[in-house]
C-alpha cells in the first residue's frame, strides 16, 4: 500500500525507514507529514460540509418565510380591515345591521363610502356590505375602485385599474373558465367574511320583496 494513503505501515523500531508493499522506502518525517496534511484535509473537508447544511438550512428557513409572507399578503389582509385600531370605533360599529334588498348599478353606487359611511360591492351579481373592511374598500384604501362598483371583472382579472369596471350592468360573457371560478372563489370568500345583503339587478329586473323574517334569517347563517 502506498504512503499517505491513510493505512501506514510501521517498521521495526530503530530502524531508520519504512518499508512500503512495493518496496520503496519512507522516513518517518516524510509520513508524519502526510499524515498530518491528511488531517488538516479531512478538517477542511469537514468545515466545508458542515458550512455547506448551515447555508441549505438558512435558506430553507429563508424559502419558509418568503413562503408565509406571501400567503399573509394574498389572505390576511383581505380581512384585517375589521379589526382596525385599537380603541379606534370602526364605521361598521356605529351602522345597525342592513336590510336585506336588491340594487340596481346607480343605487350601487350610493355606497362608495364618501356619501355614507356604508361600503357596498358586488361580486358575481351578490350584493356584499364591506363596511367593517374600510381600511381596504374605503375612499383612502387600496381597494377603494370597487366601492360601490360591481367589483367581479377586476377580481377575476386581478385589474384595480377603472377599465375593470363597466358603467352598465356586466354579464361577464366574455371571461375564460379559469377567470370565472376565480369569480366564483371571490364571491365565497366575501360571503364568509362580510354580510350578504341582496342581489345586483340586471337591466329591467325587479327587484324582489324580502320579509323580515328572511331577513333575519340570512343574517344568522352568516353569523
Amino acid at each position: 500500500m502506498a504512503a499517505g494513503d491513510g493505512d501506514v505501515k510501521l517498521g521495526t523500531l530503530g530502524s531508520g525507514s519504512e518499508s512500503s508493499s512495493d518496496g520503496s522506502s519512507e522516513s518517518p518525517g516524510s509520513a508524519g507529514a502526510a499524515a498530518e496534511g491528511g488531517g488538516w484535509a479531512a478538517a477542511a473537508l469537514a468545515l466545508l460540509t458542515g458550512g455547506g447544511e448551515m447555508l441549505l438550512n438558512v435558506a430553507l428557513v429563508a424559502l419558509v418565510l418568503l413562503g408565509a409572507y406571501r400567503l399573509w399578503v394574498r389572505w390576511g389582509r383581505r380581512g384585517l380591515g375589521a379589526g382596525a385600531g385599537a380603541g379606534e370605533e370602526s364605521p361598521a360599529a356605529s351602522l345597525p345591521r342592513m336590510k336585506k334588498r336588491d340594487f340596481s348599478l346607480e343605487q350601487l353606487r350610493q355606497y362608495d363610502g364618501s356619501r355614507t359611511p356604508r361600503i357596498l360591492l358586488a361580486v358575481n351579481g351578490k350584493v356584499f356590505d364591506v363596511t367593517k373592511g374600510s381600511k381596504f374598500y374605503g375612499p383612502a384604501g387600496p381597494y377603494g375602485i370597487f366601492a360601490g362598483r360591481d367589483a367581479s371583472r377586476g377580481l377575476a382579472t386581478f385589474c384595480l385599474d377603472k377599465d375593470a369596471l363597466k358603467d352598465e350592468y356586466d354579464d361577464l360573457s366574455d371571461l375564460n373558465a379559469v377567470q370565472m371560478e376565480s369569480v366564483r372563489e371571490w364571491e365565497m370568500q366575501f360571503k364568509e367574511k362580510y354580510d350578504y345583503v341582496g342581489r345586483l339587478l340586471k337591466p329591467g329586473e325587479e327587484p324582489s320583496e324580502y320579509t323580515d323574517e328572511e331577513d333575519t334569517k340570512d343574517h344568522n347563517k352568516q353569523d
